[in-house]
Parts: C-alpha cells; sequence; structure tokens
C-alpha cells in the first residue's frame, strides 16, 4: 500500500483502475476502505479511484496530536499531489469539510469536487449536542456504538438490514483514539471564510433523513459555495450505504 508524508503523519492510501484521478474522502472513526470500498469497482473502469485514510484511521499514522480541519487537508493533498493531480474529489461527512478546505487552498488539484452530508460551521445547537453526546460515550463502548448507529441510519434502513447485520455495525462502531480525534475536529471547526475561495464546480449532496448532520446545514454548504448545485437524497446520514446505486449515479454524472 503506498504512503506519502504530510507534516508529521506518514498517510496510507489504495490505487485501483486506471484514467483520471477519482479521490473519495471519508468521514468521523470509519476509514476509506470501511466506507467506500463496496464503490471502488463502479469507477475502477475509467477512473483511477484513490482511497486515503487521513490520521486516526487505518493504516495512516502521525504523532498523536491535536487535528484540525487543515491538518487533514494538508494529508489528503500530499496524496493527491503524490497521483500527479488536478483530481475529482469526493467528500463524505467530515470528509466533505476536508474536501471543501482542499479546494479553497489548492484549487490548481480539483476540477470537480461533491461534497455530501456536510457542514460549515460548529456553532448549530444540534450538532454541537450530538458530537458531545457521542465523545461523552467514549467510556462506553456498546452505548457509543448504539448511539452513532442510530444516528448514522435511518429507521427505514435499519429495519430492512435486520438486527443481526444492525448488531455487527454497532459494534464496528468503536470509540477508537482517532474516532474520538475527529469528533473533536468537528466540534471545533468553521470553514465558511474559505467557501468562497472555492472555483471548482461542486456538487453538495443532503441527506433529507440525516440524523448526525441535519440536512438543513448541508443545504448551507451549498449556499457559501458560488454556483454549487444540491441535490438531494432520502437517506439517513450514511447515504453510501442506504442509497448506494442513488449515490454512485450522482457522482459518476457529475463527474463524467
Amino acid at each position: 500500500m503506498p504512503t506519502v508524508s504530510a507534516g508529521t503523519a506518514t498517510v496510507s492510501y489504495q490505487v485501483a483502475g486506471s484514467g483520471p484521478g477519482l479521490v473519495f474522502v471519508h468521514g468521523t472513526g470509519f476509514g476509506a476502505q470501511g466506507t467506500f470500498g463496496h464503490l471502488v469497482e463502479q469507477f475502477t473502469a475509467d477512473r483511477t479511484v484513490v482511497l486515503p485514510d487521513f490520521a486516526g484511521c487505518g493504516e495512516t499514522v502521525d504523532d498523536g496530536g491535536e487535528l484540525t480541519v487543515e491538518i487533514l487537508a494538508e494529508q489528503i493533498i500530499a496524496v493527491i499531489e503524490a497521483q500527479g493531480g488536478p483530481v475529482d474529489l469526493v467528500g463524505f461527512s467530515l470528509g466533505a469539510v476536508v474536501s471543501a478546505t482542499v479546494a479553497a487552498l489548492r484549487p490548481d488539484l480539483v476540477r470537480r469536487l461533491v461534497l455530501t452530508a456536510g457542514w460549515a460551521r460548529p456553532d448549530d445547537a444540534y450538532l454541537s449536542t450530538h458530537m458531545t453526546t457521542w465523545a461523552a460515550l467514549k467510556d462506553d463502548p456498546e452505548s457509543f456504538g448504539r448511539f452513532g448507529t442510530l444516528t448514522a441510519f435511518s429507521r427505514d434502513f435499519m429495519n430492512a438490514i435486520g438486527p443481526e447485520v444492525l448488531a455487527g455495525i454497532m459494534a464496528g462502531n468503536q470509540p477508537t483514539e482517532g474516532a474520538l480525534r475527529h469528533i473533536a475536529v468537528n466540534l471545533r471547526t468553521d470553514i465558511r471564510e474559505l467557501l468562497p475561495k472555492i472555483t471548482a464546480e461542486t456538487l453538495v449532496i443532503g441527506c433529507t433523513k440525516d440524523g448526525t448532520v441535519p440536512f438543513g446545514l448541508t443545504r448551507e454548504l451549498a449556499d457559501g459555495i458560488a454556483g454549487a448545485r444540491f441535490e438531494e437524497l432520502e437517506s439517513g446520514h450514511v447515504v453510501v450505504f442506504e442509497k448506494t446505486d442513488e449515490f454512485v449515479a450522482l457522482v459518476r454524472k457529475f463527474t463524467a
């Protein structure tokens, strides 16, 4: 697995396929493979798919210090540069916040930008209460997993997958050191001043049943980016699993 240095981190990433670069940036706690691995084959026929793990996930290692959105963006920038950029950049949740930061700081590296279930400010009462509550459950892994899963998926999806699959998802949602470092980033990151600097053609995808990042916050994110196109999917937060086909179709059409 290739790696690249960025600040104090050695950033690990996966590469598959051939063609113009398409980089997927994961969210809080779950790495790139766990978030996007099931989608890779739907793009590799005509795209080089790159799955980086920023600090706190996968095989990426750093000094364990406090993370900022700028530090995480620097890690994604290093991966894009190693791939010879520019690329189309797809971010989910915290990965959307990081991807927007990359596009604002290094517009030369981003052709098109897809931001899914993201936000721009930390001072929303629901979002800050959610993240604070989630972090407070760190000493109770079972409750941490239950809370994270409850707010990540819609009721319809949880009923559809059945109790055994749901139990497996909850068991995998753990208060790792990386997840807690990411939640801390979520609680303090404000990128509103960066949004006007984004020049890449942008698609923002909002999830109407999102119990983690309120739909209205994702709409605000789109409104802050000049010319951004906004699409909504009837889904909980983790739309890449709930509405896989619809998500892939939107990304493929926009980045074609």
